[in-house]
């Protein structure tokens, strides 16, 4: 019954996967759509595969009843992301990002111990919160339509095309509810409180979707109101209140990496970390911080699913999360320790990795913009935030091992990742015309020309 499961299992992401490449080559959607579609069934692909030899050694056949629930909700929890980001409806957008909740708060506690209560209990109470105001932001943005034409209902695509009339009141006062309400799912500071307890206490193929893809989606949701927001109100009000927030966002995210202890915690604070520079990307606005922050958005989500999948075979060997007690990974997990190594380096942003590029062209269109204080203050606490973690880094990956299980727990499922370090590699040394021009398209649509 297991075999057939893992089976049905790896039949479901590799269908999701074919069914992603279709979408993005023939185009039912829009380009901002199709780039997120590639993002979500890609991390899907990676963690469903990872996720067998994992959930083998979690969870032993007395505990059926749990493996069943994770292969359920995992392709739950795919398909409601995937509805978010190829919906042209708002409203049915927000519903699935709803979903992506539900489907998820079980996943977190999937362990059912007292921590992964706590953290699934938060991560609903406060996701909850963050989700109800969105939908209050989404329910003025239809006030603002319906004034103009009340057939316009909650179409993103009509909207675009009548924003100019709208007033340009209301449409600040949703985008407030909006930044508030999906800032939440994407884990901006101060909503991120769920994040680091539910990123830590969920399986590694569960929290790789949710750092590397959940927050993206949220991501996704804010730039599509942005982008009406600022034909109907102008830039320069969306444009200040994101930058405040990308900075606080990396201020909390320095403060808790600076001396971390936990890798599963540090991961999750990283994820802050890197959705405050997206945000700051897309405060900064023009073409290069647009193009800076979707660049990102992929960068992070290649690294941090990587990072995420790697960290579980660090617990299923060292069954520890704390950072003092992993030793020697390179030694006693050559293969793990290498991936850990490349996963790290992109984080931090050294090149030749794409996040290099990409955070250098969130920051130079900031200089551009004349936003100087605020690039000054996001560099020096992305320094702050290097030193961090790369002396946690420096600490797991060298020193005696000790007493641990020998060679890797989990080596062929981890294969998948080399396509993440090569995608990552070459996105920091070229962009090729063909995905210049593709994110030209995105750029477009969200009202930016190159």
């Amino acid at each position: 019954m297991r075999k057939h499961i893992e089976w049905i299992h790896t039949c479901g992401f590799l269908l999701t996967l074919v069914t992603a490449a279709a979408v993005a080559i023939q185009a039912p959607v829009d380009a901002l759509s199709r780039f997120m579609v590639v993002i979500v069934a890609f991390v899907a692909a990676i963690s469903g595969c990872y996720s067998i030899g994992y959930i083998r050694q979690e969870f032993e056949t007395e505990h059926f009843a749990q493996v069943r629930l994770f292969y359920a909700l995992f392709h739950l929890f795919v398909a409601t992301m995937l509805l978010a980001v190829t919906t042209d409806n708002l409203g049915l957008m927000w519903v699935a990002i709803e979903g992506t909740t539900l489907a998820t708060v079980f996943l977190v506690n999937l362990h059912n111990n007292a921590t992964g209560l706590e953290a699934a209990y938060k991560y609903l109470i406060i996701s909850s919160v963050g989700i109800a105001l969105a939908f209050l932001g989404t329910v003025l943005m239809y006030y603002a339509a319906a004034g103009q034409a009340a057939e316009i209902g909650l179409s993103w695509t009509a909207l675009i095309g009548i924003a100019s009339r709208l007033n340009p009141a209301v449409v600040k006062l949703a985008f407030a509810f909006v930044l508030i309400g999906y800032g939440t799912k994407a884990g901006l500071a101060p909503m991120h409180t769920w994040l680091p307890d539910a990123h830590s206490e969920a399986p590694a193929p569960i929290s790789a979707l949710m750092s590397g893809v959940l927050l993206n989606v949220g991501l996704y949701a804010l730039m599509r109101f942005k982008a009406v927001a600022d034909i109907a109100a102008g830039s320069e009000f969306t444009s200040a209140w994101l930058v405040r927030f990308g900075l606080l966002s990396l201020g909390i995210a320095a403060a808790f990496l600076i001396s971390q202890r936990n890798y599963k915690r540090m991961l999750a604070y990283s994820s802050v970390e890197h959705t405050g520079l997206v945000v700051l990307g897309l405060g900064f606005g023009g073409y290069w911080g647009l193009l800076g922050a979707l660049l990102h958005m992929l960068n992070h989500a290649l690294s941090k699913s990587m990072l995420f999948i790697v960290s579980g075979n660090i617990l299923l060997k060292y069954e520890t999360a704390d950072v003092r007690n992993v030793r020697g990974l390179l030694k006693a997990a050559p293969w793990t320790g290498a991936l850990f190594l490349c996963g790290m380096f992109a984080l931090i942003g050294m090149p030749p990795f794409g996040l290099f590029i990409s955070e250098f062209l969130i920051f130079r269109a900031g200089f551009a913009a004349h936003f100087t204080p605020s690039a000054v203050i996001g560099i020096s606490l992305l320094v702050l935030i290097f030193a961090g973690m790369l002396a946690a880094m420096n600490q797991m990956l060298y020193g005696e091992a000790g007493d641990v299980r020998r060679g890797d727990p989990i080596r062929w499922e981890l294969s998948p990742l080399l396509i993440n370090i090569v995608v990552l590699i070459g996105l920091g040394l070229t962009l090729p015309n063909a995905v210049r021009e593709f994110f030209g398209n995105i750029l477009k649509i969200l009202g930016v020309m190159a």
